[in-house]
C-alpha cells in the first residue's frame, strides 16, 4: 500500500453483542464492486443503478450538447433535449425525430450505444445473480439451552426449515470461540469443535434439535456463566445441505453469545394435536423455552 494513501475505517458492524470497528482498510465502492451489488438489499441496489442511468446520460448530454448542431431537431431545446436523446441513444430504442446529424452526433453516439450494450449486459447478469444465489430460509431459536438429558448436562440448540420443503444430506457444525492467554502470556481467539450426539440427518424438513452433551472432553465442562462471559466466548453453529427443489448447496450460520444461553431449561414442543386429531407443528414456538423444576 502506497504511504501516502490514507486508509479508511470501515463502518462499525455487529458481532455477538459488541461493536468492532476494523481500521486500516480501504472500502472505496469500486474496489469491490461486485460484493457491494450481490450485498446491498434491493432498494438501494435500484437505486445505485439508477444514479448511475442519471449520471451516465447526463455526462453524454454533456458531450451532445457541447455542439449545438451534432443533433437534428432537438427538442426540447437546450441540454435537456440532448438528455432525453442521450437516453435513447443509451437504451438503443431507435429515433423519432430526433437523430444525430453531424459527424460528432455520430460518433458520440456510437460510443454511447456501445456503453448502453455493455451496461445493459452487465446490469443484466446482476439481476440475475442476486435472483438466483441460494438463500436458505432456516430459522434458529434464539436462546440455546443447557438442561439434564439421559444423565448428562447437554447443550442443545433449534433450527427449522421454514420452506417445509427438503434439505438433503443435512450436516451441522457446531463450535465454540474464546479467548485465551497462552504460558507466554500472548491473547489468542482459540476455535474447538463441539461434538454433536447427531451431525447429520438425510432430510431436513421441519424441525432439527442438535444436542453437545458436556462431558469431561467437552470445553464447556465445568465452565460456570461468568467464566463465558469474561471469556468473550460465544457459539458458532453452522449448517449445510442441498436443496431438494432447487438443487442448490445451502449454507447458513447462526452467532450465539454465551450470555444468551439458558440454564436449566427445556424448549417448548413445536408439535401440538388439535381436538379432532390433527397434528400442527407450530414454528411460532421455536423460540420458546421454560424453565425446569428444582430438583427435589
Amino acid at each position: 500500500m502506497p504511504k501516502n494513501k490514507r486508509l479508511r475505517a470501515s463502518p462499525t458492524f455487529k458481532l455477538y453483542n459488541d461493536d468492532l470497528i476494523a481500521d486500516g482498510l480501504n472500502h472505496r465502492l469500486f474496489n469491490d464492486l461486485y460484493f457491494y451489488c450481490m450485498t446491498m438489499r434491493w432498494p438501494a441496489f435500484f437505486g445505485l443503478i439508477g444514479v448511475f442511468f442519471l449520471c451516465l446520460n447526463t455526462f453524454f448530454a454533456a458531450l451532445y450538447y457541447a455542439a449545438p448542431d451534432s443533433v437534428a431537431n432537438l427538442n426540447p431545446s437546450g441540454f435537456l433535449g440532448a438528455f432525453f436523446f442521450s437516453a435513447e441513444t443509451l437504451a438503443t430504442v431507435g429515433y423519432g425525430d430526433m437523430h444525430p446529424h453531424s459527424m460528432w452526433g455520430h460518433a458520440v453516439s456510437t460510443l454511447e450505444i456501445f456503453v448502453g450494450m455493455m451496461g445493459m449486459a452487465v446490469i443484466t447478469g446482476m439481476v440475475f445473480a442476486r435472483f438466483s444465489r441460494p438463500r436458505p430460509r432456516i430459522v434458529f431459536s434464539k436462546n440455546p439451552i443447557i438442561r439434564p438429558m439421559n444423565g448428562a448436562e447437554t447443550l442443545m440448540l433449534r433450527a427449522a426449515n421454514a420452506r417445509l420443503n427438503a434439505i438433503l444430506e443435512a450436516s451441522a457444525k457446531l463450535r465454540l470461540l474464546r479467548e485465551e492467554v497462552s504460558p507466554e502470556g500472548v491473547k489468542m481467539r482459540r476455535i474447538y469443535d463441539l461434538a454433536l450426539v447427531r451431525d447429520q440427518t438425510p432430510m431436513f424438513m421441519l424441525s432439527w434439535t442438535l444436542m453437545h452433551v458436556i462431558n469431561e472432553h467437552s470445553p464447556l465442562f465445568h465452565m460456570r456463566a461468568e467464566d463465558l462471559a469474561s471469556s468473550k466466548t460465544m457459539l458458532v453453529l453452522s449448517l449445510a445441505g442441498t436443496d431438494e427443489t432447487t438443487s442448490h448447496t445451502l449454507q447458513t450460520r447462526q452467532v450465539y453469545p454465551t450470555s444468551s444461553i439458558r440454564h436449566h431449561h427445556a424448549f417448548r414442543d413445536l408439535v401440538h394435536t388439535d381436538a379432532d386429531g390433527q397434528d400442527h407443528v407450530d414454528y411460532q414456538r421455536i423460540h420458546d423455552t421454560y424453565a425446569l423444576e428444582p430438583k427435589a
